[in-house]
């Protein structure tokens, strides 16, 4: 029987909101959206499965029919996920027009490569036809031949746009940036992670600015679902071959997505069909191929027939019909169609199996985007599905590895996957400065005893998913931009926070650490580089925030599980936040950057790793222990300069409080910099 070890564990109320439409056919999220159809530039930021593509279609339709564009291009980042834009008839349940596309124009199902579409894309510019679908590296072909004003007065709607980037090198990125600075043009753009794993910027500031943004969260999604209810999120590790370990967590009566490893990654064995064979002879005995769909068919020791998709098999032939067997729309609501799917570079982004209980992944993947795909693939509500959950297995650190770094770093990557993923399932946090004007808000319960006016107060909204949390000395963002950082954008700062390696290694092993290193002066960094156009009190605003939203998450966990993990696994974070909010009589920002943000993933990674291998990781990082740099120093300073406005006085080297001695050293070290500069004259 599996073992059930995970590090995150979120539940739902799922009370249907999500699936319920109105009259005009359009779920809470499309709703949400069409509210915005007017905008030129609208970007909608929603989880995988909450129906961003029909949203798109509600907001094309009335931008051609009413407001005066002439065609819509939609741009996918594969062939694949062009099925997703398919014809639909809308008006069947209230829309007041049909979205329907001409075969000739869905270029994702057209023979040949990108570049020989280009032809086709013109040849549709000149019709009366309105609507293509093509991929993104066609229309990046399309605009790089006919130029950006071919395609003036038109909607340019971008699927997946996190392969978008602000970097000159992202092709897509660049022409998008001119075609908005040209402004003669329509933009939609959906995602459902914004941030991107190479922690470049998807927009340029100013370009981001002319946005106006639709969220839906992950929180909003599933506790509007009617069937699921929980989610883990588990990360495993193992020695010696993952093959060995993975019916450890590979359950045979969950409907699974596995994922092997890359064969160029340290987990592969580097024979990706040996690896497949290994697993389906650890499943039970072959039984042959299904003649109709190219299943594999393993009869287990209790006499039960699975069906097994293999998606790694290079033969295109048999490849292609498993995989259009698992599209096959006739089969969409049978859950006994498929059991298994094994994969190593499909069945992520638009992959849509809505029975999917368990995402398995062997090996580290790149990027913490591709991680909410894989994610984004057990999330679907299905009849009878009350449980879902992703695992990740990572191979431990081994002494007799020479690439034991490259372990450490995959474990590291790991807790900052867990990190982030915790932020992105939890509630929304809406968090007030403390002042006696407050009042009580419509819709938000405060506990027993209600709002008052004398405490901190914590409220959660159900039908939102929010939480507004007072904390005294908290700084308010005082522009539009920052404010919408604030309320949307959190997620991608600490993402940044979190895919920081020097903050983690630090957060996790160094002994010494005062937390307001990390809370202060690294997340003040990380905000001040991703926001330079902030001004330096909203960057403080922001950075309060983010660090307010990370603690919260860890501490909610950290109040609810105590040091038994399994014993509440099925409580929702909301327990959790109030619970931690009640108990502190004074809710202040110092309270909250004097909490190590990664305290609980460093508790989650001792219950999951042997102590050898633990030793191991904080023998490498401790063998590059960083010291005080000149630009540490220099935030240190200006922290100090803060200290000193508000309480009269420098902080000083042999105070008892280890941030202001921290703090302290940083000032004493530009003052010895500075007088060895002098000396060198």
């Amino acid at each position: 029987m599996p073992k059930p070890v995970p590090s995150v564990c979120v539940s739902y109320p799922a009370n249907g909101s999500s699936t319920t439409s109105n009259e005009m056919g359009m779920r809470t999220m499309q709703e949400r959206a069409y509210e915005k159809r007017g905008e030129q530039y609208l970007l909608i930021k929603s989880p995988p499965a909450s129906g961003k593509s029909r949203a798109l279609m509600f907001i094309a339709l009335d931008k051609l029919h009413n407001q005066g564009l002439k065609q819509a291009i939609i741009v996918v980042p594969e062939k694949s996920i062009g099925s997703s834009f398919a014809d639909e008839p809308l008006t069947r349940f209230g829309f007041w027009a049909d979205w329907t596309v001409a075969p000739r124009w869905n270029l994702c199902n057209a023979p040949g490569g990108d570049d020989g579409k280009v032809g086709s894309v013109r040849s549709f510019l000149d019709s009366d036809d309105q609507i293509l679908v093509c991929t993104h590296a066609t229309f990046r072909f399309a605009v790089d031949k006919f130029g950006i004003e071919a395609f003036d007065d038109r909607l340019i709607a971008v699927d997946e746009f996190h392969h978008v980037s602000a970097n000159p090198d992202n092709k897509l990125g660049a022409h998008l940036g001119a075609m908005i600075a040209r402004d003669k043009l329509h933009v939609v753009a959906m995602t459902g992670s914004y941030f991107r794993g190479d922690t470049e910027a998807v927009l340029g500031p100013e370009d981001e600015a002319k946005f106006e943004t639709v969220t839906y969260t992950y929180y909003e999604q599933l506790s509007g679902y009617t069937y699921l209810k929980t989610l883990d999120i588990g990360y495993f590790f193992y020695s010696g071959s993952y093959a060995d370990d993975l019916l450890k967590v590979l359950d045979p009566d969950e409907k699974t997505i596995l994922h092997i490893p890359n064969v160029n990654s340290r987990e592969s064995t580097k024979d990706k069909h040996r690896e497949v064979e290994h697993i389906l002879d650890a499943l039970g005995e072959w039984q042959g191929t299904d003649a109709e769909t190219g299943f594999q068919l393993i009869k287990r020791t209790d006499g039960r027939v699975l069906r097994v998709a293999d998606l790694v098999d290079d033969e295109a032939a048999k490849r292609e019909r498993v995989s259009a067997a698992l599209k096959d729309p006739k089969q969409k609501n049978n859950r006994d169609h498929v059991d298994i799917i094994i994969a190593l570079g499909m069945a992520k982004e638009g992959f849509d199996w809505i029975w999917c209980e368990h995402a398995l992944t062997v090996g580290y993947r790149s990027s913490l985007t591709e991680i909410v795909q894989i994610i984004g693939r057990a999330t679907r509500d299905a009849k009878g599905k009350t449980h879902s959950r992703f695992t990740n297995l990572i191979a431990e650190p081994d002494a007799s590895e020479e690439a034991v770094k490259e372990a450490v770093n995959d474990t590291l990557k790991a807790i900052a996957a867990s990190l982030l993923m915790e932020q992105v399932l939890t509630p929304k946090f809406e968090f007030k400065p403390k002042v006696a004007t407050n009042t009580a808000q419509e819709g938000f319960d405060y506990g027993e005893g209600g709002f008052d006016p004398e405490k901190c107060n914590v409220g959660f909204n159900e039908d939102s998913g929010k939480f507004q949390i007072e904390i005294k000395g908290l700084t308010q963002p005082k522009s539009p931009e920052a404010s919408r950082i604030c309320e949307n954008d959190l997620n991608e700062v600490i993402t940044a926070f979190v895919q920081d390696k020097t903050t983690i290694e630090r957060g996790l092993f160094d002994e010494e650490l005062v937390p307001e290193e990390l809370t202060q002066v690294r997340m003040g960094k990380i905000v001040q580089s991703k926001f330079p156009e902030l001004d330096a009190e909203d960057q403080e605003a922001v950075r309060q925030h983010a660090v307010a939203a990370l603690n919260f998450t860890q501490q909610a966990k950290k109040t609810l599980l105590g040091d038994d993990t399994e014993a509440q696994a099925n409580t929702a974070f909301v327990t959790g936040v109030r619970q931690f909010a009640m108990n502190v009589r004074d809710l202040d920002i110092d309270l909250i950057d004097r909490i190590n943000p990664f305290s609980e993933a460093y508790a989650i990674l001792a219950k999951t790793m042997s102590e050898d291998s633990l030793k191991q990781v904080a023998a490498v990082i401790e063998a590059k222990k960083i010291k005080l740099t000149p630009e540490e120093a220099r935030d240190l300073a200006k922290r100090a300069l803060k200290f000193k406005q508000e309480r009269g006085t420098l902080p000083s080297l042999t105070s008892s409080d280890a941030w202001e001695k921290k703090m302290a050293e940083g000032v004493a070290f530009l003052a010895r910099m500075k007088q060895e500069a002098m000396n060198a004259q």
